[in-house]
């Protein structure tokens, strides 16, 4: 082979791998969602999960009870002992919780009361615990192995089985978080914020805002003749013997029947037989309430301030005017199933399930370390979602935002909203 041929074929074979190596920083950089996804950083993460396992919040009426609720079912386990403490928003004592005296005065067969976090579900939520632990402390170096106040911010619904449920989460995520005698370093004791239930923001607060309630009363009250759901109801009622004049609802059945299922026990074998078609009715009755395509306002009413507050944290991680607000990486909120339904719908991301104990939402927030980009990532028990609007489930924070916005209210458009009167 001459020189001059030798020559070309170098001279070509460089002319080739400069030109691989352009593909495949062009690959990097492009807008693929693998080329993005490599070099994203997590930069905040806000979880919203509901409550584990418990106690039914009231029984099948005209019935004899089938199973008995030992107070030994709310026994700790040890792992998920944590200590915490509790304040109001601005650092005060904790508020008084009616609803937990209220749940007080119904007493089951055994002893035990009525929506009590039992030991099954302190179980669920320290797994949930140890998800995020994996997902945000072991796969990614994300969080300190250790509770920094000025890394996590937590809040809780004022429900004991909400903030215990809390407790195991973090129990789960700082596993076996202990002094030690011969550090010099003092650990933190979580300080889980709460509110007052006239103001509430994290489930529908019928108490704050008297047109939902009102709105959502009215269209229970409709829903339950609705056809096939008033049938379907009778069907259940005849076969385990419950009196017509007996007022009952499918949430209810669903209640009871999904706390027992959650600690193996034996529920009534006709209300067993239903359970897909009192599961199913339960969703349509919520989809009915919040409007039959789900109207604006309800989910507005609803869920506004939260989602208003979700979108206050994204933008103060992206453009943070304090040091307190660099710092923070980690939002929890214990909820309820009434608020990750409504959430979800917003999100277009519901799937006409009733969201499990210990179900959570997940919003992860990332940012390009050379483009500079901003993206939302949602999960939901895990998996990822696909925000309606977003072409795929690492959504721009633009379009993630603007999404959110349609629901989205400030305590002023709320209060507005909520006094509207309906034209009749």
């Amino acid at each position: 082979m001459g020189w001059g041929l030798r020559l070309c074929v170098l001279g070509g074979l460089a002319a080739w791998t400069q030109r691989r190596r352009a593909a495949a920083a062009a690959a990097e950089w492009s807008d693929s969602e693998a080329g993005r996804r490599r070099y994203l950083e997590l930069r905040l993460v806000q979880v919203l999960f509901r409550h584990g396992a418990r106690t039914p919040l009231r029984p099948i009426p005209g019935i004899e009870p089938r199973v008995e609720w030992q107070p030994t079912l709310l026994d700790v386990p040890p792992r998920t002992k944590f200590e915490y403490m509790v304040t109001d928003l601005n650092g005060g004592p904790q508020p008084p919780s009616l609803l937990d005296e209220e749940y007080c005065k119904t007493v089951f067969k055994g002893g035990a009361a009525a929506g009590q976090l039992t030991c099954v579900g302190m179980k669920q939520m320290y797994t949930l615990g140890q998800r995020l632990r994996r997902n945000y402390m072991e796969e990614v170096q994300f969080l300190s192995p250790i509770f920094k106040s000025a890394e996590v911010f937590i809040r809780s619904t004022n429900i004991v089985r909400n903030l215990e449920s809390t407790r195991c989460v973090l129990a789960g995520l700082y596993q076996e978080q202990k002094e030690d005698p011969c550090s010099k370093v003092t650990l933190e004791v979580p300080v889980i914020v709460t509110d007052e239930a006239c103001t509430e923001i994290l489930y529908p607060n019928y108490q704050n805002c008297r047109r939902l309630k009102d709105m959502t009363r009215n269209k229970s009250e409709n829903a339950m003749h609705q056809p096939g759901i008033c049938d379907d109801l009778a069907k259940i009622k005849k076969s385990m013997c419950i009196n017509d004049d007996e007022s009952l609802d499918f949430f209810v059945l669903l209640d009871n029947i999904s706390a027992e299922q959650a600690h193996n026990m034996p529920s009534f074998p006709a209300l067993k037989n239903f359970q897909p078609t009192v599961e199913r009715r339960c969703v349509d009755s919520m989809l009915f309430v919040l409007g039959d395509t789900c109207s604006r306002e309800m989910l507005q009413m609803s869920i506004g301030l939260l989602l208003n507050t979700l979108e206050k944290n994204i933008k103060a991680a992206v453009n943070p005017s304090n040091p307190a607000e660099k710092a923070r990486k980690l939002f929890l909120y214990a909820s309820h199933d009434s608020t990750l339904i409504p959430l979800l719908l917003a999100l277009g991301t519901f799937d006409n399930k009733w969201p499990p104990y210990a179900a959570d939402v997940a919003l992860e927030l990332y940012q390009h370390r050379r483009t500079k980009e901003w993206f939302v990532r949602m999960t939901y028990q895990g998996e990822e979602q696909v925000v309606k609007g977003c072409k795929t489930g690492l959504c721009p924070l633009e379009e993630f935002l603007e999404v959110i916005s349609r629901y989205s209210l400030t305590p002023e458009k709320y209060s507005s909203l909520c006094c509207k009167v309906d034209r009749s």
